[in-house]
């Protein structure tokens, strides 16, 4: 959520933040600012809405050496030119822009800035005053600084700029993601190595409680208590093309083409030589240590979860639970003797599961990050990684992420279940390949499933969908991807639910989407399936090749049974897709959504 961008260097600065803003975009549209500094004169440009407003607002022909920029979704205020970063202190000396939540800024408000007029309702505003409070009475900036950061509860990634200084960035973190970007007579600040590819590809990560000078020759680290830190630099191996649309309309569909070759990818990065799967020993050894494992996830992650539970138990035979990060992280279940922890995330720096995180390190319980981003939070923080390989997604709407945590999964229970000598006839590596062939034969049938998307959701405002088993966890998924992107209310059940209250909501023409892909209950859902005919819904069945029947709507390529969701999920992902293109909706950038949930 929000994203920041930062340069100093050359003449290049409005261009600078302008794309790597573009870049960000994904993690907040609310509203939108930069400021930039040169020979003593800071300008301030800011709108409520997205980054091409900004663009129109600003001279391209603008020359400025540094300069700070920011895209936010709103969090304290309502969006709004006023709400919107950067924000200055009263004399204007001090600009700011900030990422995160201050959780006690009420307290330093009463405390530090009595007298002082504020003009936004955010936080951050809070921030740049006490800095320029903390300045007057010690007259160093860095040393304000300092005592400002240490002030601050809560979270937050923060970039300032002095106007009296143009020669220098001052940085912070804490829980929010921020990296330094590294050039040749310049350097930059970054909330996601995305925003400056164009610029650099070799970056500095900043940990939790540190400062960063940033000028256009140097980086220096430091902690709160001003003991210098010595990091190496990393490249981010990150194809620049890869965060471009190239010719399709929206990111989301080109993530769901992708999804064939991130199985493929995910096939070649867990292989070895031999053709076995290719997993960190360790990781093994804990998996196989422990007596129950804990799946700590939210949102698209949290349904891969589930369906990681099933794979994990019915392959590995161990124990398996799967919780909301948000509910767990305040009310913690009693825990087994030797649990495992593992952390779903997409973006590896969603907030609620970095909070949990936490707390289970402190209890010594071992950690295991499933991810997109390696070298993020929740991966530098836990004790093993396993990456996702998907390359970045920029929808907003999950997709190709959630096939890879599921494939994932796969590798990894299959890996356990050998590791304890559990003799399986299942070739994970083998069963993907076929995933994969299944993926593109769906894809290829996009319009056919836009027809089936506008029969059933062009005028509704309700939505259901059923499944048993497995597929209970799919429609779940199902039902998230329509809600947010086509603002159409929609539901996932388990089809036994339905005579349980469910069935109070069926009407006439309610659509019902129903997936029947396991043999042990395909009858029991098509029973589920007249349920709701018979009180005049709208009803539609995905069914698997072998259990199908002429009246079903999509007919699945058959794969292993265990596998199905990596399948299933596809036209529940391009009817959600063109449910909401049909509807005139942001495909790409729904509203008061953001891709990276870094704020609890």
């Amino acid at each position: 959520m929000c994203g920041i961008v930062g340069y100093i260097g050359s003449n290049q600065a409005v261009s600078v933040l302008l794309n790597g803003l573009e870049k960000l975009e994904y993690r907040g549209y609310d509203s939108a600012g930069i400021a930039t500094l040169t020979e003593g004169s800071l300008d301030i440009y800011k709108v409520k809405g997205r980054i091409q407003a900004l663009k129109d607002q600003i001279d391209s022909n603008i020359e400025a050496e540094l300069g700070i920029g920011h895209t936010r979704w709103a969090t304290h205020g309502e969006p709004s030119e006023a709400n919107a970063h950067p924000h200055q202190s009263q004399s204007g000396k001090f600009t700011l822009v900030h990422n995160g939540v201050i959780e006690n800024y009420q307290e330093i408000k009463e405390e530090f800035l009595t007298g002082v007029t504020l003009k936004s309702d955010t936080d951050t505003e809070i921030i740049v005053h006490l800095i320029e409070r903390l300045f007057s009475d010690v007259e160093d900036v860095l040393v304000a600084f300092q005592k400002a950061m240490s002030l601050l509860k809560g979270s937050y990634a923060i970039a300032l700029i002095d106007r009296e200084n143009p020669d220098l960035i001052y940085v912070a973190k804490n829980k929010s993601p921020l990296l330094v970007g590294l050039g040749q007579g310049f350097n930059l600040v970054a909330s996601d190595a995305m925003a400056t590819l164009r610029e650099t590809d070799t970056y500095l990560e900043i940990e939790d409680k540190e400062i960063v000078l940033v000028s256009r020759d140097n980086v220096s680290i430091q902690k709160l208590d001003g003991t210098k830190v010595i990091r190496d630099s990393y490249v981010a191996e990150i194809d620049p093309s890869d965060t471009e649309k190239g010719t399709y309309d929206h990111f989301m569909l080109k993530e769901i083409d992708e999804q064939p070759i991130v199985m493929r990818k995910i096939i070649q990065q867990y292989q070895d030589k031999n053709g076995d799967i290719k997993l960190d020993k360790k990781i093994r050894k804990v998996m196989t240590k422990s007596d129950r494992i804990y799946i700590i996830a939210a949102g698209t992650s949290y349904h891969a979860g589930l369906v990681g539970k099933q794979l994990i138990e019915n392959m590995s035979q161990v124990p398996v639970e799967v919780h909301i990060a948000s509910e767990f992280s305040y009310n913690m279940p009693l825990l087994s003797e030797n649990p495992l922890f593992i952390y779903i995330s997409q973006s590896g720096e969603t907030a609620d599961s970095r909070s949990v995180l936490v707390q289970t390190k402190a209890m010594g319980y071992p950690s295991i990050t499933i991810t997109n981003v390696p070298g993020s939070t929740l991966s530098r923080e836990a004790d093993y990684t396993l990456p996702l390989h998907a390359g970045p997604e920029i929808a907003v709407a999950s997709t190709k992420a959630y096939t890879a945590q599921i494939a994932v999964l796969t590798i990894l229970a299959v890996d356990t279940a050998q590791a304890k000598g559990i003799e399986l006839d299942f070739d994970p590596l083998k069963e993907l390949a076929i995933v994969a062939s299944a993926m593109e034969s769906l894809i290829d049938q996009k319009e056919a499933f836009e027809s089936l998307s506008k029969e059933l959701f062009e005028t509704t405002r309700h939505a259901f969908f059923i499944g048993r088993g497995i597929d209970y966890f799919v429609v779940q998924e199902a039902a998230l991807k329509l809600k947010e992107i086509s603002y159409i209310q929609a539901e996932g059940f388990a089809g036994g639910e339905l005579k349980h209250g469910t069935i109070a909501l069926i009407e006439q023409d309610v659509p019902v989407v129903a997936l029947a892909t396991q043999e042990n209950v395909n009858l029991s859902i098509r029973g589920n399936v007249q349920e709701v005919i018979a009180r005049g819904a709208k009803a539609s069945i995905i069914s698997m090749k072998g259990l199908e029947r002429s009246t079903d709507d999509v007919v699945l390529p058959a794969v292993h049974a265990l596998l199905t969701p990596l399948i299933s999920v596809i036209p529940m992902q391009l009817l959600s897709y063109y449910a909401a293109l049909h509807r005139d909706c942001d495909v790409d950038k729904p509203r008061n959504l953001a891709k990276s949930v870094t704020v609890e």
